[in-house]
């Protein structure tokens, strides 16, 4: 007996040191391999083609990072197309015209269409229809790699102190590289003031945030929501100084009496959400528990035993084994299942506030042409600025309130409560003014139906776009190769026509 526990003895302790050896030689060969990626990654970031500090075309950083620049360039793509987003071309005022309604007297009533990917945002912003020669510059300040030169060059309340039109031959570049990089060392940096601004406004030092968080601070550069001020003239500023949530927004907005555009029917003051990403991510259990922009829409890459980030920025939807896996060990359909079956919800509610604010812009319309005053629609009209403000937080962020499934359920509903207040109040003001019969609702079933009701000739807005394809884009291009070849430059350059202001 006494022998057998000797045996026994000496084969549970063969056991543990040969499970201590595997366990040794794992973590020996996760160490080697950690080293080896490290050393991979800083051989590919020491540069072989010192990059201009305020160099603006992605191409002349794509040298130096052709793994970068090759994924990135794939943001070209419009072959995915997800339930509620991806990067295929969508029109939403024709799926949802309502939206027509919402925006009437506002440029996102003639064109809101589904984001293309970084690659296109020079020439959309320039094509679509809600850019005109009136604008201001601040309209630039997302869509290009050559803003920060700019604003460097001549100063940021004068960058933002122009037209759209005035900037248009320096705004070529699309984003890329110098919107997020340090050409010195490739670290993440803020290139746009307004985020920087922004935390000081709250008392907050940017430059003390960590390396994950710069992965998402670089996206909210300008996936947030934002403002222009009257003084400094145009200023862009982020409403943060209560909070991030909708409703420190709206306290905010009301607190400086702000408003973006009377509506066209209503007459009610508004605000229009522009895509408050970053904010209602940071209300989302994946902002909560330190999971970064990045991490799931540029997750990491293996090529050749190079570890690197993959910049084809798109939908996680498109890249679920990379993005959602790494973490989740589910199916790719189970996973699938679970975003969409959130999704599906907040698409729902969506649909029920936007129903009923087309419907109380419209009843307003009435009320108004009954005789209703001001001070009897006060009330009403306040109730609509909050409602519509609320479901727009949500509606203009991309992900179908995704980012934070909860959060966007919850506003969604006071956004319905506050709906449905205006149209009792409306209603008692038709009371009033003798107006006892139904409304006759208008026929806004398609988007040029819904745009020729509030007023628009979708003719006229193309033909005015038009002129600008023909007319102004063509001598922008013009004068930016022209500043181009008397620097010495290249006049052709593979991605873009601009020119580089480098030492």
């Amino acid at each position: 007996m006494n022998q057998q526990n000797k045996t026994s003895g000496r084969s549970t302790l063969g056991w543990l040191i040969f499970l201590s050896t595997i366990l040794g030689v794992a973590v020996v060969g996760f160490l080697i391999t950690s080293i080896m990626e490290r050393r991979a990654e800083a051989k590919q970031a020491k540069m072989t083609n010192p990059i201009a500090d305020w160099e603006p075309r992605n191409e002349v950083w794509g040298a130096n990072f052709p793994r970068e620049y090759e994924t990135w360039k794939k943001t070209k793509e419009m072959n995915f197309k997800s339930a509620h987003g991806g990067s295929a071309r969508t029109d939403y005022l024709e799926e949802f015209p309502n939206l027509v309604v919402l925006w009437a007297g506002y440029g996102f009533s003639k064109a809101y269409e589904q984001g293309r990917g970084h690659a296109y945002a020079v020439e959309d912003v320039r094509n679509t229809y809600r850019t005109n020669k009136g604008m201001p510059a601040t309209c630039w300040t997302c869509k290009s790699t050559d803003v920060p030169r700019v604003m460097h060059e001549e100063g940021v309340a004068e960058y933002y102190n122009a037209s759209w039109f005035d900037r248009g031959d320096q705004i070529v570049n699309t984003i890329g590289c110098q919107d997020c990089h340090d050409p010195e060392n490739m670290n993440l940096r803020i290139s746009r003031p307004a985020l920087a601004e922004a935390f000081a406004a709250r008392g907050e030092d940017i430059n003390e945030a960590t390396h994950q968080e710069m992965r998402s601070l670089v996206c909210a550069q300008c996936h947030v929501e934002y403002h222009f001020q009257k003084e400094p003239a145009k200023y862009l500023k982020f409403p943060w100084d209560k909070g991030f949530s909708a409703e420190d927004m709206e306290a905010y907005y009301d607190e400086i009496d702000f408003v973006d555009w009377t509506h066209k029917l209503s007459k009610a003051p508004m605000l229009k959400a522009q895509h408050p990403d970053y904010e209602i991510y940071m209300t989302g259990i994946h902002g909560q528990r330190g999971v970064s922009c990045a991490d799931c829409h540029m997750p990491y890459k293996n090529e050749g035993g190079t570890k690197f980030t993959d910049h084809h920025v798109q939908s996680p939807l498109n890249n679920i084994s990379n993005s959602c896996q790494v973490c989740h060990r589910e199916s790719e359909a189970t996973l699938l299942t679970d975003v969409y079956s959130r999704q599906d919800k907040v698409m729902e509610l969506r649909g029920i506030v936007e129903d009923a604010l087309a419907k109380a812009h419209i009843e307003a319309k009435a009320a108004w042409d009954a005789g209703a005053t001001e001070a009897e629609m006060k009330q009403a009209l306040t109730h609509i600025r909050h409602a519509q403000w609320r479901w727009d937080w949500v509606a203009a962020a991309n992900g179908a309130g995704f980012h934070a499934p909860n959060t966007a359920l919850q506003v969604l509903g006071t956004s319905i409560q506050k709906a449905g207040e205006a149209r009792q109040e409306i209603a008692r003001v038709l009371w009033s003014h003798g107006v006892t019969e139904p409304i006759d609702y208008p026929d806004i079933s398609t988007k040029e139906k819904a745009q020729r009701y509030i007023g628009l000739d979708p003719e006229a807005m193309e033909e005015t776009k038009h002129k600008h394809q023909t007319e102004l884009f063509p001598e922008w291009d013009k004068k930016a190769a022209e500043r181009q070849a008397a620097m010495g430059l290249p006049a052709n350059v593979t991605e873009s026509k601009a020119i580089s202001y480098g030492e």
